[in-house]
């Protein structure tokens, strides 16, 4: 690798563009009240924490969000956790699909996000633009592609992963030359001679920096740097997807090159994939280090006391701020904000999201007058293999688990997504059900 401060572009003239996902329909019902970038992760951060947090590691402090769906949510969080000094040019804006004398239609895909605030880009100065997923969790210091991208006369560089051939199936896959130039791209290949045709040469995983595991693929993250001109160049058109539609199409035209990112990276849009990124935290050794303090995920500071723990048996879980749990059990679960667990409750392979706000003396008081649970999980109540979301009443004496039930669920009180039980936000769980 080139030596990155040679190389690197002046990182005021970088223009960082999140794509915040469509209505989210692979994550619902997480997303039914909440746009899919203001999804709560890992306890106490929102998926959107993740891009923007490696911007802001990264140099990058321009960065604008685009989103359509259900985004008050996201706008609060926003406004409320990246505040820039009045005497940078940092900021973090957030685009939502709007109407106009000349368009009045949702975000078709990707690119057609980005085309339709051509009118807000065009009158920013910048020489490059990273284009972001929302809803991915990895650690990558953006200024390595940015380097690469500057070094080799790119038009357009694509940060890839080496995958196995089981993932490649569901993936944009890249054929590249000796020079890293990308002759081919190929997106979500079901044909077993397709996919043969694109597997990397193991001649070439030196040269590459891949690690020798097997049968490898090139696979695209959709994180892309586009050079400025070219990017609305490619725009110029009535294709809505960059990674079906433009970046094909651009291999005939301009200059493409693949940077190669070793690292842990996840594209958690799936009920499956966020479920089981969020209990590998509770792990002795997490796939994703939310410790590396050399480059932290931030989010909005909070400002809450510590959990307090009374006789609870606590394993392998990730606890987080305000919390009370009297003498309860907890394993390989994820425990959010402000979540109270009474006696005798028994957590297992479990994300608690926890609550938005302590519920007062007057509103407990009035739950018991009425019978209605407290925020949070009441006694003897036996949770596995759930998804807990947001402000959620779950009673005395009941049983949420998946055992028995379809992959695939939907009831007035509970969810059930790839074999995984959701209680929705607000949900209420009256005392003595069994799920």
């Amino acid at each position: 690798m080139p030596s990155t401060k040679h190389f690197l572009p002046d990182l005021q003239r970088v223009l960082s563009i999140i794509m915040g996902g469509g209505q989210g329909t692979r994550l619902f019902p997480l997303t039914r009240d909440r746009a899919k970038p203001a999804v709560p992760l890992a306890g106490k951060y929102r998926l959107v924490d993740i891009p923007i947090s490696n911007c802001i590691n990264s140099g990058l402090r321009r960065i604008y969000l685009l989103t359509q769906f259900n985004s008050a949510s996201l706008h609060r969080h926003v406004s409320q956790s990246y505040k820039f000094d009045h005497f940078s040019v940092g900021f973090v804006e957030i685009l939502a699909a709007e109407q106009t004398l000349t368009n009045n239609s949702w975000y078709q895909g990707t690119a057609d996000a980005v085309r339709k605030n051509l009118i807000h880009f065009r009158n920013v100065e910048f020489q490059y633009a990273l284009i972001l997923s929302g809803d991915q969790l990895y650690r990558m210091d953006y200024r390595r592609i940015l380097a690469q991208h500057v070094e080799s006369d790119a038009d357009v560089t694509i940060a890839t992963l080496p995958v196995k051939r089981d993932q490649a199936q569901s993936l944009g896959l890249l054929q590249i030359d000796a020079e890293r130039r990308i002759t081919r791209f190929v997106e979500k290949p079901k044909d077993p001679a397709v996919l043969d045709s694109l597997r990397l040469d193991p001649a070439s995983y030196p040269r590459l920096g891949v690690e020798d595991g097997g049968e490898l693929y090139l696979a695209s993250t959709g994180i892309y740097v586009f050079n400025r001109e070219v990017l609305f160049r490619l725009l110029d058109s009535t294709e809505t997807d960059f990674g079906k539609h433009i970046i094909p199409q651009a291999i005939q035209t301009h200059r493409l090159y693949a940077h190669v990112f070793q690292g842990y990276w996840e594209d958690i849009g799936t009920i499956r994939s966020f479920f089981e990124a969020n209990l590998n935290l509770t792990s002795a050794t997490p796939l994703f280090n939310f410790f590396d303090m050399s480059a932290p995920i931030f989010t909005r500071p909070r400002l809450l006391p510590a959990s307090r723990i009374n006789g609870a048996a606590i394993d392998h879980a990730v606890i987080s701020d305000g919390c009370i749990l009297n003498h309860c059990k907890i394993s390989q679960s994820v425990v959010g904000v402000r979540c109270h667990i009474d006696s005798g409750s028994h957590i297992t392979r479990s994300f608690l999201m926890g609550s938005d706000y302590f519920e007062t003396e007057e509103s407990l008081q009035q739950n018991a007058a009425t019978n209605r649970p407290r925020i949070g999980i009441g006694k003897n109540t036996r949770i596995d293999n759930a998804i807990i979301d947001k402000n959620t009443r779950i009673g005395d004496n009941c049983v949420i688990t998946p055992a028995g039930k379809p992959s695939s669920v939907d009831h007035p009180l509970y969810f059930v997504r790839d074999g995984i039980v959701i209680i929705p936000k607000n949900g209420v769980v009256p005392h003595g059900t069994v799920i």
